[in-house]
């Protein structure tokens, strides 16, 4: 199981890049820059199946497959906020088997410093957000 010490390379860059800075509005603009790194989900295939509910953005994932069996997340949001946190978690996530997104912790985004950074309803999204993601790589393990 991937874990606080024990995270993909890539995640673990971005954890050490986060965690040098204090800042939390430094850390909110890093995010607005991880935002154009998702495979953005075009408007056109929003809808209820990939909604984030509860987020207070417009927020949609689209966990799939890779030709090889291994996950991939498409997302886009209206805040760019949100859009980040979605890339960063695609990052964490790319190429992983679906059983290990099953039971992959959210705690990167503590480690990062990113929750302590979130408004409640901001952190309240990450979490419903991740939990569709997983929800849907369990579905795809079955």
């Amino acid at each position: 199981m991937y874990e606080a010490g024990s995270w993909p390379i890539r995640l673990q860059q971005i954890i050490d890049e986060f965690s040098g800075v204090d800042d939390s509005m430094e850390r909110i603009e890093m995010l607005f820059e991880y935002a154009r790194e998702i495979d953005e989900l075009p408007m056109s295939e929003w809808c209820d199946d990939t909604k984030v509910h509860g987020c207070q953005s417009e927020a949609h994932v689209l966990p799939m497959q890779n030709d090889d069996g291994t996950f991939h997340l498409m997302g886009a949001s209206d805040a760019k906020l949100v859009q980040g946190l979605m890339a960063i978690t695609a990052i964490a996530l790319e190429g992983l088997a679906p059983s290990e997104v099953a039971i992959f912790s959210s705690d990167y985004a503590s480690e990062m410093g990113l929750m302590n950074a979130l408004t409640p309803s901001r952190a309240n999204g990450f979490r419903n957000m991740f939990r569709k993601v997983v929800q849907a790589a369990q579905e795809m393990g079955e």
